[in-house]
């Protein structure tokens, strides 16, 4: 279970990288010469964390802590630290690398997902502080929503991969925002897609995990559907989706990963598998059959005891692990 220390843990970590400028991994195109830029000035709030969609869900960890624990001690240098960035000044900056010609793909679906996420936690917060945060931000999350309704008509097929462009991912994260914010054309959009491109899913077979996955195809399509369809739909579809969860099949849903070097980046990425497995699990178990939950609910416990304690020691998983730490413990809602 989470708990203030440990939440103060993941506090800690998320706030000293969200302003750590390097290393950076850019996903910027050059145009020309003249595109050349620092992470600092292309993106004047999400510079930091090795890469900008790892920033934009470490501010997610810092809202979603603030949100749960109001006496956190890092509560002060979390306000301080949004004071400094949330400003309309610095998301105008963010929302200006959005217009060139280059940054249509930027970020897509991943990061995309992400800000829509960052936007719905300081939409639930309850104080001024967090409205003014959220307003302050609403401007960019109104970009990305667009995104996802100019993209998702065009995407005939879904991305069933593990790692950034998983498409089931990104729908939970931006579905959950259209319904919180009552973005009605993006919920109906995104219930349609998930319809159009898992609704006849069947017997999942789980080909994984691949050696750089740290998201489960398989598990992300059923948390995804979970949010599409109405409960009344969603256990049947949950059961042929994955039918033989009770005998414990496909068996390596139920076996976390390894990872063989966690100062590797890529094969670091197998950390946050078994932790979003965790989540997905855990989200997914009361929809199952009674012979199938308790399956479900130890696979949740068994990949979360396999990752949870190597979120920190080297940056390659540090800059980002404790978000899928905070998935698997609370939910991504």
């Amino acid at each position: 279970m989470l708990d203030q220390a440990l939440a103060e843990k993941f506090a800690a970590l998320a706030l000293g990288h969200v302003t750590r400028e390097y290393p950076n991994k850019l996903d910027h195109v050059l145009a020309g010469p003249d595109d050349v830029g620092d992470p600092r000035g292309l993106h004047p709030v999400f510079y930091g964390s090795y890469d900008w969609h790892s920033c934009v869900h470490g501010y997610w960890l810092l809202a979603r802590l603030r949100r749960l624990f109001p006496d956190l001690g890092a509560g002060a240098a979390i306000k301080a630290l949004f004071d400094a960035h949330l400003t309309a000044v610095k998301i105008a900056g963010e929302r200006d690398y959005l217009t060139r010609p280059t940054a249509r793909g930027f970020e897509r679906p991943y990061g995309w997902g992400w800000l829509l996420a960052l936007a719905a936690e300081l939409n639930r917060a309850e104080d001024d502080d967090g409205r003014r945060w959220a307003a302050a931000l609403a401007p960019l999350a109104g970009d990305f929503a667009d995104r996802f309704k100019a993209f998702l008509p065009l995407a005939t097929y879904p991305v069933r991969a593990g790692t950034h462009g998983n498409t089931a991912f990104a729908l939970t994260l931006a579905l959950d925002y259209a319904d919180l914010v009552g973005d009605k054309a993006l919920a109906d959009l995104c219930r349609d897609r998930a319809r159009v491109w898992h609704g006849g899913d069947r017997d999942a077979q789980a080909w994984e995990p691949s050696q750089d996955d740290f998201l489960s195809p398989t598990l992300m399509v059923a948390e995804l559907m979970r949010h599409a369809l109405p409960a009344g739909e969603y256990a049947p579809w949950l059961s042929s989706f994955l039918p033989r969860v009770a005998t414990g099949e496909p068996a390596t849903l139920f076996q976390p990963a390894t990872p063989s070097d966690r100062t590797d980046g890529k094969i670091a990425h197998l950390d946050g598998l078994n932790l979003s497995r965790a989540w997905c699990w855990r989200a997914i178990a009361p929809a199952l059959p009674d012979d199938a939950r308790g399956w479900a609910e130890q696979a949740a416990a068994a990949h979360l005891t396999a990752s949870l304690p190597h979120v920190a020691g080297d940056y390659m998983g540090e800059h980002w692990l404790a978000t899928f730490a905070l998935l698997a413990l609370t939910g991504h809602a």
